[in-house]
């Protein structure tokens, strides 16, 4: 197999989970598709399939990811190519295994939650379980005597 440029693949870890967060949505579904099979070279079809893609889009996403590649990080990118002399003929792509480290599975942290959405979130539960809001004190106010 014939890697094209391989000096233009991204080695360090840090900048490979940058260019995950940067790129756009395709670009990060189809560098999550490569990071569960890393070192597994397929042709763009192939991989085009996999994803329920039309054919080309892999060619025209590396296409519309090369201004973020030459103006963050140098022209590198996360995954890799083999040009038309591999052995399928065809150019394919893949990950290596320590891109695919730092890929990987994605963590979403939530943040506590501001006091007003706090507050919210204790009046609306008050409400379902005591079928009503209840006061600062935790008590229920009685109705004021308007007359």
């Amino acid at each position: 197999m014939t890697e094209h440029a391989p000096h233009n693949a991204l080695s360090e870890p840090d900048d490979v989970a940058r260019f995950h967060d940067r790129c756009s949505d395709l670009m990060r579904e189809l560098l999550d598709h490569l990071a569960e099979t890393p070192g597994q070279p397929r042709p763009f079809g192939q991989v085009e399939d996999a994803l329920g893609w039309p054919r080309r889009r892999i060619a025209s996403m590396l296409g519309g990811v090369c201004r973020l590649r030459q103006t963050e990080f140098g022209g590198r990118r996360p995954y890799r190519l083999n040009d038309e002399r591999s052995a399928s003929g065809r150019w394919e792509i893949w990950m290596d295994d320590d891109a695919a480290r730092a890929v990987g599975p994605r963590v979403v942290l939530t943040l506590p939650l501001a006091r007003t959405e706090r507050a919210s979130a204790a009046t609306a539960k008050a409400e379902r379980v005591h079928g009503h809001a209840e006061g600062a004190g935790g008590a229920r106010r009685a109705p004021r005597d308007l007359s």
